[in-house]
């Protein structure tokens, strides 16, 4: 196999050479050079053509947002992946760089230089792999500069919002998923008779953020789900990072709630799509729609099988448009999977799906 070429642009001198350090573990890996700010990695990215860029956001002389869309203009085929601070300005500043053209991001541990980088260097080296599988696929993006994500309208007070639901949607994705998501949920009818919970495997600050862009650009009111939380149709809620999503009845109301818990805690990812998805089987049964998207891992893959044999209905995305087809292919393979389709067309399979439970 051919040597991804990396470029690494990061304003320390520290933070370039602890990155430098993880990506030489692995041999599939060749970092070609390094850069101190934007105007640096301009001139690194002429000489040295690499395949991935790995990019800071907050550098002198030329930030790594601008910097990323002159490497667009200079070498179109690069692929960048943000690194990016786990804050709540961290996490609007990524998602303007997903939207104008990054592939994923990393976020980076707090402080300038942190004794725990070490936890991000799988996922990182990850993604590097996975920004060059996915430069092979010609698929269109929601966050593509030539088709930008129009704002939702505003909003009537919804006519069946604070109704309850006798029919829940479970959307499960990981990387790759802003995108996709943005592609799929703004499709999704004001009047959709389901309540739609979205479990998006993402850093807590990053989560809170992505549910505000959400509720920008659908037609359903989004929102980062609380303990507490009624559960009603025509709602969507995220999954906030950090927790896992399941539901509960209020005995007292007769109404099905969100509670958020750190239980259990065996699950390689928090939120796991998995544990919302078996509680939702719980409650709502056969009226369970499950969704399984872009994403490395098996993920959601048995909470899949577990609500086709339930009696649900089951939609993974097709290997055709999924970024990473790892967690929707694990559905397939195991039997999960009523309907396989391409993610320009999972809204209209979601909205035929509820229709027909």
């Amino acid at each position: 196999m051919k040597q991804i070429k990396v470029l690494i642009v990061d304003d320390s001198a520290m933070m370039r050479k602890a990155i430098r350090r993880i990506l030489e573990t692995d041999t599939d890996i060749e970092v070609v050079g390094v850069a101190r700010d934007g105007e640096d990695a301009l001139r690194k990215d002429a000489e040295l053509c690499p395949d991935v860029v790995t990019m800071d956001i907050n550098m002198p002389v030329m930030d790594g947002i601008t910097c990323m869309l002159h490497l667009f203009e200079q070498h179109p085929e690069v692929k960048v992946i943000m690194l990016s601070s786990l804050t709540q300005e961290g996490a609007m500043t990524t998602f303007e760089a997903l939207e104008l053209g990054a592939f994923d991001f990393v976020g980076k541990p707090s402080g300038t230089v942190s004794a725990n980088l070490h936890i991000i260097g799988k996922e990182l080296i990850a993604k590097i792999k996975l920004a060059v599988i996915q430069r092979k696929k010609h698929r269109p993006s929601a966050f593509s500069k030539s088709q930008p994500i129009k704002k939702a309208p505003a909003r009537a007070s919804c006519a069946i919002a604070g109704k309850s639901t006798q029919k829940v949607i479970v959307i499960g994705v990981s990387t790759g998923g802003p995108s996709t998501l943005l592609e799929i949920l703004p499709h999704i009818p004001q009047d959709i008779d389901a309540a739609i919970f979205v479990v998006q495997h993402m850093p807590p600050m990053f989560t809170t953020s992505f549910a505000k862009r959400l509720d920008d650009h659908c037609k359903i009111p989004f929102k980062e789900a609380q303990n507490g939380d009624i559960i009603f149709k025509g709602q969507g809620l995220l999954a906030p990072g950090g927790l896992h999503l399941i539901v509960r009845k209020n005995i007292q109301r007769s109404e099905y709630m969100v509670r958020l818990t750190t239980q259990p805690e065996g699950t390689l990812f928090r939120p796991s799509v998995d544990v919302t998805m078996q509680s939702v089987l719980e409650i709502y049964g056969k009226k369970t729609v499950g969704v399984l998207l872009t994403g490395m891992g098996s993920d959601g893959a048995d909470g899949m099988v577990a609500i086709r044999k339930a009696g649900g209905i089951t939609i993974a995305e097709a290997e055709s448009t999924a970024i990473v087809f790892g967690m929707p292919q694990e559905a397939i393979l195991r039997g999960g999977a009523e309907i396989v389709a391409p993610a320009y067309n999972i809204a209209k399979e979601i909205v035929k799906a509820v229709s027909r439970l």
